[in-house]
């Protein structure tokens, strides 16, 4: 024969109970001559909740919890770990759609090897301000591709700051902080930190801007900086030559560096774009990222752009931002190990 028990009791008798105590405390002799009723005090309010304490007690329930302030907050949500990469190559193609590169062998097999950003657009047309976009946080006013010369604080800044460094790889770069708008297949256009005054007029700083020559001996030296953008010139890049002539020398000159484990310790290889052929409305473009910090094969459809790439990295290697749209950017989250 099954029990019952009656757990209705208790309540009723614990709200009578209550109920009894605010009208003892509300009706008062201050109440009949006029004045301010007195408020429930403290110690009657203890002395309730003990009472309802007490009751389920010997009525056979369990202890009731009252919380307090002192009590600790659950958390319900594990707080996921941040992305665990501590150097970042960042590999700028051009003017090509979203569709048309995913197209492309080696782009596509990057994506599926990687992390892609499948909702991933870009800030602007022409390309120059969209690379202004991915190291200062703001397009800042860049409306065309002539030399900007820009008073603003950017990527470069934040990490000198945190004692990190920095570097640029443009492919035909002419060296000695060069600030023509072109000298055969390179083009200053595609290499903002040149745009930067704080950069341009500090010989140190220029320093950091080099051709790719010396980037296979910097790989083999572990010199390669917490920080780099890969530049290619303006035919591997596709803005003159197309996608699939750009695909075919990333696969030549990329896909041996990416089996290099002197190259992916701790690595994290971009893929993006300047922006796309000017075919949507959205400025979708292609972003793939890779590295042992990515569950490979994972696509993120979260909306994303330039300012969130950038946010991704002041916040994973603790930089601070700059407070320009990087400030209200989402960082990349859902494709990390």
């Amino acid at each position: 024969m099954s029990t019952y028990r009656n757990c209705g009791v208790p309540a009723y008798l614990t709200i009578v109970y209550l109920l009894s105590t605010f009208c003892v405390c509300s009706v008062n002799p201050a109440q009949a001559s006029g004045q301010s009723p007195s408020r429930i005090t403290d110690a009657q309010f203890a002395r309730s909740l003990g009472y309802m304490d007490g009751r389920a007690k010997q009525d056979g329930g369990e202890d009731l919890h009252i919380p307090t302030t002192s009590d600790p907050i659950r958390q319900d949500k594990a707080v996921k770990p941040p992305p665990s990469f501590k150097k970042v190559m960042i590999i700028v193609l051009e003017n090509i759609s979203y569709s048309a590169a995913m197209s492309q062998d080696f782009l596509a097999g990057f994506a599926g090897k990687g992390a892609l950003l499948a909702n991933f657009s870009a800030e602007t047309h022409p390309s120059q301000g969209n690379y202004i976009a991915l190291t200062a946080g703001t397009v800042a006013g860049v409306a065309s591709d002539k030399p900007y010369n820009l008073k603003i604080r950017h990527l470069g800044d934040l990490l000198e700051a945190k004692g990190k460094t920095w570097k640029v790889y443009a492919q035909g770069y002419p060296g000695h902080c060069f600030l023509g708008e072109r000298s055969g297949n390179y083009v200053r256009k595609h290499v903002p930190f040149l745009s930067y005054l704080d950069v341009q007029q500090d010989p140190g700083r220029c320093a950091a801007i080099v051709d790719d020559s010396g980037f296979s001996s910097d790989i083999s030296g572990g010199k390669l900086p917490d920080f780099s953008l890969f530049i290619p010139d303006i035919k591997n890049d596709g803005h003159d030559t197309g996608v699939d002539y750009s695909g075919k020398w990333l696969n030549s000159y990329f896909a041996p560096l990416m089996k290099n484990p002197d190259f992916m310790k701790d690595m994290l290889l971009v893929i993006t774009f300047d922006e796309d052929d000017n075919s949507t409305a959205t400025n979708h473009i292609y972003t793939a990222l890779y590295g042992d910090s990515v569950v490979g094969g994972s696509v993120s459809k979260g909306s994303y752009t330039h300012y969130s790439l950038l946010r991704t990295i002041e916040d994973t290697l603790g930089l601070g931002t700059l407070g320009q749209n990087d400030l209200s950017a989402s960082p990349v989250t859902g494709i990390w190990r």
